[in-house]
């Protein structure tokens, strides 16, 4: 009864209070990751400093350009899978989710609002490292390379959203952090987010094409030309859409019967 009153209450609302609550919420999300140290300095400091120690080590090379795409990759999925993964999941033990779920907020509002702040925290990133590669790492970069590097990153924010929400609703929020590292890390790794996939082992180059993060780091590597050789860009945009649906699916099946058994 509840339900369909604060349905009905929605509807009558009308588009212009979606709008402002979702405008609002994206601030006050934004405005909570930033000044979440624990967030903010390491989702964002892990990829300059690592591009730093490689990057810059590498100036006036190829690899240096290599890292400045992969690890713009590497910022997005981060900030996704700790803004929304471990960030639910502890916001899911504290009470807040349910209080937020129980208010006349759309849901959806709650969902954007934090994919959003994660992107903004990923644009954040990319302004870093091309600051850091055309300053420090004799990077030359056109300014047609430089949004397309800015909106492949940002295509990665659904795909591992949608990845950390499904990890929220099935991992403890106390364990969150090193569960993801677990599962994040590798997969960072074994895609060529570190280094060329040329590099790794043949058993290891064989596992990256079934991860979600090697589809997204060819996207970006396409950009300079890296991707992998006889690959097509089609097929890696159709992997990351079917890797989002079945995060999505598997989500909702889980919260579905969460409520259904409260």
């Amino acid at each position: 009864m509840a339900t369909a009153v604060l349905n009905a209450r929605r509807q009558t609302l009308g588009f212009s209070y979606y709008v402002r609550v979702l405008r609002q919420e994206i601030r006050y999300e934004f405005l909570k990751m930033l000044r979440l140290r624990a967030f903010s300095l390491s989702v964002v400091g892990f990829p300059v400093m690592f591009y730093l120690l490689f990057g810059v080590a590498n100036r006036h090379t190829d690899f240096a350009r290599y890292l400045l795409a992969s690890y713009s990759c590497f910022g997005m999925i981060g900030a996704s899978l700790f803004g929304l993964g471990a960030g639910i999941a502890m916001e899911r033990m504290q009470g807040w989710l349910e209080l937020k779920l129980a208010s006349p907020m759309p849901r959806l509002a709650y969902l954007a609002a934090k994919t959003v702040s994660c992107s903004a925290f990923a644009l954040i990133i990319v302004a870093l490292l091309i600051t850091l590669g055309v300053t420090l790492g004799g990077v030359a970069m056109t300014p047609a390379e430089v949004l397309k590097l800015a909106g492949i990153t940002l295509a990665g924010a659904l795909p591992f959203a949608s990845m950390g929400l499904l990890l929220s609703l099935v991992m403890p929020a106390t364990a969150a952090p090193g569960i993801i590292n677990l599962i994040y890390l590798p997969m960072s790794f074994l895609s060529g987010l570190w280094m060329p996939l040329n590099m790794l082992p043949h058993w290891m180059q064989k596992i990256a094409p079934a991860l979600p993060t090697y589809h997204y780091a060819q996207l970006a590597l396409n950009i300079f030309g890296y991707a992998q050789p006889g690959g097509s860009m089609s097929g890696h945009w159709e992997a990351l859409v079917g890797f989002t649906c079945l995060m999505l699916g598997a989500a909702w099946l889980i919260f579905t019967r969460t409520e259904a058994k409260a």
